[in-house]
């Protein structure tokens, strides 16, 4: 890991930024299952989650109701969350951004300083060392979300072993 920061009890803690085009569809779904994933380990309020798209086109609302559906009947609930779009603070504020697919990937690495492409990674090549993109369900149909809520389980839940290693070991 690039960087992270250790609280007053000196326990490493981190921040991730999950990055796709709109922050309607795959990254708010990421955003929820990681955050589920952590609590479930014990390890939420190590880590400070969050989303964001490359664009700015759906600032402001609310996932895509089919993100919402298949969130929820999964048990998670990202009505909450809000479309925001990807600034430069980020590119300091963050420890990992994991872009969805390669193309986000580009944008932001276009984006961020060249010190902090480091920070910079495609989520599915991280999480299961595949160089593969998480499809953008958007134009497709509620099966499409399904199937991205799978592989995105798959992911959160091989980077929440990585993380929990990394986060568990003493600092210093």
């Amino acid at each position: 890991m690039e960087t992270s920061v250790t609280d007053s009890t000196g326990r490493t803690q981190l921040s991730v930024l999950f990055v796709c085009m709109g922050n309607i569809c795959r990254s708010p779904l990421a955003e929820g299952i990681l955050r589920q994933a952590l609590a479930n380990a014990g390890l939420g309020s190590r880590v400070f989650i969050d989303s964001a798209g490359t664009g700015n086109w759906h600032q402001g609302d609310t996932p895509d109701p089919r993100s919402i559906e298949t969130a929820s009947g999964h048990g998670l609930d990202i009505s909450a969350q809000r479309a925001r779009q990807v600034e430069p603070a980020d590119f300091d504020r963050f420890d990992l951004i994991f872009a969805m697919d390669r193309s986000n990937e580009a944008t932001l690495r276009a984006r961020s300083p060249s010190a902090r492409h480091g920070r910079i990674k495609l989520f599915l090549e991280y999480a299961l060392g595949t160089h593969a993109d998480v499809p953008d369900p958007y134009y497709g149909g509620e099966d499409g979300f399904e199937d991205v809520y799978q592989l995105l389980r798959e992911g959160c839940t091989a980077l929440v072993a990585r993380l929990g290693r990394e986060l568990r070991q003493p600092s210093g």
